[in-house]
């Protein structure tokens, strides 16, 4: 394992491994094991050369159970808090990023095959991500994700779609159904054809929903097709595309959300509150091996989207966006020791058309804004790496950024209200890991981040921006992950202090009005994250993931020394499953926020804990069948599952919580060609 370590480049896109794998999101040594083929364990042994919290998932650890969105799809993962809110909406966060962040996504770093699915400001969601065509997901935690050049507090999730090379199968056909009228179908195919390879797949999605005001339809559409060149030499084009349809129910009050959570707020209701987007992205990108100790990986992608949003206005805007990257990874000796690094850089453009009018019901009335947002990134980025001895590597590394923003208002006022902000800065990063010859690792680093306030946060009014300073963080983090005995495990410690948090609330959660943003003067994120697979005998193995999440003030004027919202202090999963030599597996499992969460800084008022309880069950037949039945919330559970931040519950509305879903029933079918 060492030897391989050594010998791989930083990075780099790692062939079929002949050696041990591992399991589903914890990067160390172990048994092969039916979730990891050759081309996930590569990404592992990758992943594994990070002196810091990284995690690979696979398709095949959720291929088993109903996996419509984000949620589901990361479920497993130490540290990343991802909950739904309603239909695809997800809140997002890692490490506390975009932690008061009401709707959408920001201080994470969404990218499929490496290409952002954020705007170039910044601004994301979660919406846009199909589980079905990852064959595998990389997570790198905070300023793990240099790779991508920037230095955000959450770090970046990209998302790896087959090719014709990586494929599973030839071909899968599946077919899922189950509560509240869902449906869900999905086929793709591929192959090899000489040099060339190549890969499709669609998927499509319809659901009637448990709440009121919350039906919806989706449907994705993705395909690459490659050339190779020869060994390590290749060039990929890939195109992508979806549609969503939602209905948006809204917040209620706790009393209602506990009480009555299939209804829907109120002016939800009546304005017909929903969102309608379309995305088409087209990218190609080459990997060129230079020589024996150097490989090219570049591209560029274009990325069109159109988004029709009636909520408390009828939002409609479409946005275009632009850029092009590259990255050299390097291997060889530094001073006689073994030593690689990578370096490169990524700019991205991107304008977006907003438009405001009245809400007649869903329609258009009258016009009430027109606006441009222009937005420029330019990231530079380093990161080296050199064995001082044959088990402890020391690295070093850094990234520049700099971000424009320029803003044009042309209505309803007839005065052209203009504004503009550029930030730059550069953000070090410092690191060591340790390696024994039995795949053990332990490692610490330093890593400050820095996060621009997006369009959203900086809320352009006649008087121009909002007065907003860059989101800065140092974060240090120490952790360990090996395999001793029966046991997996991945356990991180960090601890983050914070200028300038970039922190929102709402205003008026009931009529949706947009919340603004605000810069905490000092804080603190630090906790834990803990990750431990137990196989307690043959087929029977427990799976358990917990998250510590301590976010505070530091001496606010304000606020003093108050928690932060949102976060569950205490948050932990289990899941045991017992898979039998027949093919048939059955697995229980339960999601538990241990304690009550604060809803407002002014620590007045309080979410309340809850556990839920699931259970998976399957057969596996012989020929490529696969048959399962996924069971959610098994005792009808009454609970909150996510909620917006509010500043003082004592005087600002409190509608502001998502019920979690009720006991609901999916199964699928899926046959592997």
């Amino acid at each position: 394992m060492l030897a391989a370590s050594l010998a791989a480049p930083a990075f780099a896109q790692s062939g079929p491994l002949e050696g041990p794998q591992e399991r589903d999101t914890v990067i160390v040594t172990g048994t092969r094991d039916p979730e990891d083929p050759p081309v996930v364990a590569g990404a592992r042994q990758r992943l594994s050369e990070t002196p810091g919290a990284v995690a690979v998932v696979s398709s095949e650890s959720y291929a088993n159970r109903f996996t419509p969105g984000l949620a589901d799809m990361l479920r497993d993962v130490p540290g990343v808090y991802v909950q739904k809110k309603w239909g695809g909406d997800t809140r997002l966060s890692i490490r506390g990023s975009g932690i008061g962040n009401p709707n959408h996504l920001r201080g994470t770093l969404i990218a499929q095959d490496g290409i952002p699915l954020n705007e170039a400001d910044g601004f994301g969601d979660t919406q846009m991500v199909d589980p079905a065509i990852a064959r595998f997901t990389e997570v790198y935690k905070g300023g793990n994700a240099l790779r991508y050049g920037g230095a955000l507090l959450g770090g970046a999730i990209n998302i790896v779609t087959p090719t014709g090379k990586t494929m599973p199968a030839t071909g899968l056909i599946r077919v899922e159904g189950g509560a509240y009228g869902t449906l869900r179908g999905h086929v793709e195919t591929g192959g090899e054809f000489g040099a060339w390879d190549g890969f499709a797949a669609v998927t499509g999605q319809s659901v009637d929903g448990w709440r009121r005001q919350s039906e919806g339809d989706q449907q994705f559409a993705s395909a690459n097709l490659g050339y190779t060149f020869g060994d390590d030499r290749e060039v990929r084009a890939y195109l992508s595309g979806g549609y969503i349809h939602q209905q948006i129910p809204g917040s209620l009050t706790l009393a209602q959300a506990l009480s009555d959570p299939e209804a829907a707020a109120a002016a939800n209701v009546s304005l017909n509150y929903q969102r309608d987007q379309r995305v088409v992205r087209g990218v190609v990108q080459t990997r060129w091996r230079l020589d024996a100790n150097s490989v090219l990986e570049g591209g560029v992608y274009a990325t069109w989207k159109d988004l029709d949003h009636p909520i408390f206005q009828v939002i409609d805007q479409e946005s275009r966006n632009l850029g092009v990257f590259g990255r050299m990874d390097w291997t060889g000796d530094f001073m006689g020791r073994p030593a690689d690094l990578f370096y490169g850089a990524s700019y991205r453009t991107g304008d977006l058309d907003a438009n405001q009018w009245a809400n007649l019901r869903g329609s258009k009335g009258t016009q009430t804004a027109e606006s441009r947002q222009n937005a420029k990134g330019l990231d530079v980025f380093a990161e080296g790496r050199v064995f001082v001895t044959d088990e402890i590597a020391i690295i070093g590394g850094g990234s520049y950024g700099k971000a424009e923003r320029d803003y044009q208002s042309y209505a309803p006022s007839a005065v052209v209200v203009t504004a503009s902000k550029d930030y730059d800065w550069f953000a070090p990063r410092i690191g060591v890991l340790w390696q024994n010859a039995d795949g053990i690792q332990v490692y610490g680093n330093i890593t400050q981040s820095v996060e621009p306030p997006n369009f959203s946060s900086l809320a352009p009014t006649t008087g121009g921006f909002q007065p907003l300073k860059p989101q800065e963080a140092w974060t240090g983090e120490v952790g360990a992950r090996g395999r001793t005995g029966a046991f997996i495990w991945d356990v991180a410690l960090y601890h983050a202090k914070l200028d300038n948090e970039l922190l929102t609330y709402a205003v008026n959660p009931a009529q949706g009005i947009p919340a603004p943003t605000f810069n905490a003067d000092e804080t603190t994120h630090q906790g834990i994250e803990a990750g431990l697979d137990w196989q307690i005998m043959d087929g029977l193995r427990l799976r358990q993931t917990y998250m510590w999440s301590d976010f505070r003030f530091e001496g606010d004027v304000q606020y003093g020394d108050n928690r932060l919202p949102v976060v569950p202090e205490h948050f932990y999963r289990a899941e045991l499953r017992y898979q039998a030599p027949g093919g048939f597996w059955i697995a229980p499992s339960v999601e538990w926020s241990i304690q009550d969460t604060f809803v407002d800084y002014m620590n007045t008022f309080k979410a309340p804990s809850y556990s839920v309880l699931n259970l998976g069950v399957g057969q596996e037949f012989e020929g490529g069948v696969s048959l399962f039945l996924d069971i959610r919330n098994l005792t009808d559970e009454r609970y909150v599952s996510n909620f917006t931040a509010v500043t003082n519950a004592q005087t600002a509305s409190t509608a502001v919580f998502f019920p979690g879903d009720a006991r609901s029933v999916y199964g699928g079918v899926a046959f592997t060609f």
